[in-house]
């Protein structure tokens, strides 16, 4: 049975721009998806699909058990969504801006009023309830934009990267807020460009380039997908080196590798900073004097350069600007 949110075959084109290529997705209900990709992958193409804000050239997509294409008005009042850009209106208090949001979903003026101060309280801006929007900080129109998707508590929410430009205060606040969320049952689907994001919110991970999901699993899965934790160990003095890959090929999963240049020696690794105690103390018995040694773990650019053979900061400055053409298109 298709879980809370379910895409399969999704194409849509703008032009020559095959902005998704087949998509297919699943989601179970009270899970959080999170949808991996550069700038342009087809991200926000997805989610104005799902959110009905657009109709796809080909394929089907199921939302709170309702056909997106069939029953485009239901699922609306079956769904939220938070987009890139807080859509609040900055001439109106945040309460304001709340209590309209709740009469646009036809709640008396009352519970729209009840509902507003219910979330003020519950995203931290009761203090500020009472000021218009524009003297907001960044941080604060997410909040209230975050809170308008949730006047009426709807059982599936969309997220179209939520955080970016935040501040890392704000985006911790922020993560805390979604994270109450799922907590209580809503199904969660979260576009970004943050592997860090995706680990801390996400149950699973789709990897989305050039309109395809191009990999799944969890963050650790495709963690592993590059090798997962490595150790690397610069050594003081290059007649240490034999003795120092000696140490490091003992406890490896896999050959050690050798950079002459900078004498640093690089292993691939499970046990985490246990193990890297473990490395010291041998070496420090075999004599060995390190300049360095550090755990590595992956990064959004070793995950990316490992499935599509760049960086996902090239394609965000470079150049493939689907996703931007797709806010011009349909506004």
């Amino acid at each position: 049975m298709p879980g809370a949110i379910y895409a399969e075959g999704l194409v849509k084109t703008f032009g020559e721009v095959r902005a998704l290529d087949g998509v297919d997705l699943d989601v179970p209900e009270g899970t959080v998806l999170g949808l991996l990709g550069p700038n342009g992958a087809g991200k926000t193409t997805a989610v104005r699909v799902l959110t009905t804000l657009l109709v796809p050239d080909s394929g089907r997509a199921v939302v709170a058990g309702l056909d997106v294409l069939k029953q485009p008005n239901e699922v609306r009042r079956s769904i939220g969504l938070s987009g890139q850009f807080a859509a609040v209106d900055e001439y109106l208090t945040g309460r304001e801006n709340l209590q309209m949001v709740g009469q646009l979903y036809q709640l008396s003026a009352r519970d729209a009023k009840r509902r507003a101060g219910e979330l003020l309280e519950r995203f931290h801006l009761a203090d500020a309830a009472d000021r218009t929007a524009k003297t907001y900080s960044g941080g604060m129109r997410r909040r209230l934009d975050l809170a308008a998707a949730l006047v009426v508590s709807p059982p599936v929410m969309f997220m179209d990267e939520p955080t970016t430009g935040l501040d890392p205060r704000n985006r911790q606040e922020l993560w805390d807020v979604i994270q109450e969320l799922v907590a209580g049952g809503t199904t969660l689907l979260l576009t970004t460009q943050y592997l860090e994001e995706a680990d801390r919110l996400a149950d699973d991970i789709a990897v989305v380039d050039h309109g395809k999901v191009i990999a799944r699993g969890t963050s650790d899965q495709l963690k592993a997908r590059t090798g997962g934790e490595r150790v690397e160990v610069v050594v003081h003095e290059r007649d240490q080196i034999d003795a120092a890959r000696e140490v490091l090929g003992g406890v490896g999963k896999g050959a050690v590798t050798l950079d002459q240049h900078t004498r640093k020696l690089t292993v691939p690794v499970s046990g985490g900073a246990k193990l890297l105690a473990e490395i010291i103390r041998d070496l420090d018995g075999r004599g060995v004097e390190i300049d360095d040694i550090a755990l590595r773990r992956p990064t959004l650019d070793d995950v990316f350069i490992s499935l599509t053979g760049h960086a996902a900061a090239e394609r965000a400055e470079g150049g493939d600007s689907t996703d931007d053409q797709n806010t011009e298109a349909t506004i």
